[in-house]
């Protein structure tokens, strides 16, 4: 990764203060155990992306290191994350488009490292790129598909 860029993620709350903030009562508002439900499964997924992004930035850091299967390891657990994150977003048809562009943050990562490699660690990189460009397809397939 090449240095002194900023991680994928452009968050400026902190995970926390999302899941913990509150809202005055009103009447004829929003329920308010829904609204929190929903501020916590948001604070849950910014903070899965932040590890994730934290994988993909150990994983430079492993390959540049000379450390090539550890990279590649950290490399198979963001593919694998993206796999239960489409698998999460199809099974309950929303956070579509919010998953579709972190996989493609994630896919842009991967091409990134993948240009500092040498050539025999480009491989499993780009097969890895190349799966999360097919979950990004799939998702925006879903997402412009005309409902019949």
């Amino acid at each position: 990764m090449p240095e002194g860029l900023a991680p994928i993620s452009s968050s400026r709350i902190a995970t926390g203060d999302i899941a913990r903030h509150s809202f005055a009562v009103v009447r004829r508002g929003f329920d308010t155990d829904e609204v929190r439900a929903y501020l916590q499964s948001v604070s849950r997924s910014i903070e899965a992306l932040e590890e994730r992004e934290q994988e993909l930035r150990d994983a430079d850091r492993l390959y540049n290191a000379g450390q090539a299967d550890a990279g590649r390891a950290a490399v198979d657990s963001v593919v694998a994350y993206s796999d239960k994150a489409c698998d999460a977003t199809n099974q309950a048809r929303n956070k579509i488009k919010n998953t579709e562009i972190a996989i493609r943050k994630m896919a842009a990562k991967l091409r990134d490292i993948k240009r500092s490699l040498v050539f025999e660690d480009q491989a499993p990189v780009q097969a890895a790129a190349d799966h999360l460009e097919k979950l990004r397809t799939s998702l925006l397939a879903r997402m412009f598909a005309k409902d019949n």
